[in-house]
């Protein structure tokens, strides 16, 4: 009889998992696309064609140009983000992870299963929320690539922080604990809707702590050209928290932290 290898078994095991995530977050898209694009209309309304309309301009852009690349990323961010808390504590809350712990399957194939669709959820609504930014606002990407990869980044960075709070959370509540109390500050103190440069100290330097800063000017020079912070600086933080957030959740598997009773 013909063995087959691990690794093939690995990826047939991995495809699944991804093809469920999306499946997932696709079926139910008026819960999970919908209101990061309603959002997004009316951030351009409100921010863009009400009130920016009376800003001066930042870095030679109008207000609403400077804006667009920060509310992709705050659908992005949030997205990626609630896919994996969503889904990896559903699994737990219907006890179907144990299915998954005693497979015959590493707990990076498991990882990485939850992880990918997370970032497929977050280009998805990111994708989205694009599209209506063409409404509202004319912009030609400057860098195809860095646009991309910090998209990409980005959206596997907040992947990660979700799993690990699903993998700490004990009921519902605690999944929403830290999107408000901690993500949804930063976010907005991120530079989404001004530039740093124009906060006085020592407040500049003290939004040079917020790692959100990074991804967000990362991201507008991808498409804008313009930035607050180094490139080179800003895809290492981004690089440097992944790994570190990838080798404490396969600790966490790997100790049955909140999964073994």
């Amino acid at each position: 009889m013909r063995v087959i290898q691990p690794k093939f078994s690995y990826w047939t095991a991995l495809k699944t998992l991804i093809v469920k995530e999306v499946t997932r977050f696709l079926r139910i898209w008026i819960q999970t696309v919908l209101p990061a694009v309603t959002n997004a209309t009316l951030y351009f309304l409100i921010f863009g064609s009400l009130i920016g309309s009376n800003i001066q301009a930042m870095h030679g852009l109008n207000y609403l140009e400077y804006i667009t690349p920060g509310i992709i990323m705050m659908a992005v961010i949030s997205n990626s983000y609630a896919n994996s808390v969503s889904s990896f504590y559903q699994s737990k809350f219907g006890h179907y992870v144990e299915e998954l712990l005693v497979a015959p399957l590493p707990n990076w194939v498991i990882l990485l299963g939850f992880i990918a669709g997370g970032i497929s959820r977050g280009l998805v609504v990111g994708a989205a929320v694009s599209l209506v930014s063409m409404l509202f606002v004319g912009i030609q990407v400057q860098h195809y690539a860095i646009s991309i990869l910090v998209l990409i980044l980005t959206a596997a960075l907040f992947s990660l922080a979700g799993f690990i709070n699903a993998v700490f959370a004990r009921n519902f509540d605690d999944i929403s604990i830290v999107p408000n109390f901690i993500l949804t500050p930063l976010t907005y103190l991120g530079g989404v809707f001004y530039s740093i440069h124009i906060l006085p100290a020592p407040w500049n330097y003290v939004s040079q702590a917020n790692p959100l800063v990074y991804m967000i000017s990362a991201f507008r020079y991808g498409v804008l050209g313009v930035t607050d912070v180094s490139i080179q600086l800003a895809v290492g933080i981004m690089l440097m928290l992944i790994a570190v957030l990838v080798y404490f959740s396969l600790w966490l598997l790997k100790q049955g932290w909140g999964l073994k009773s």
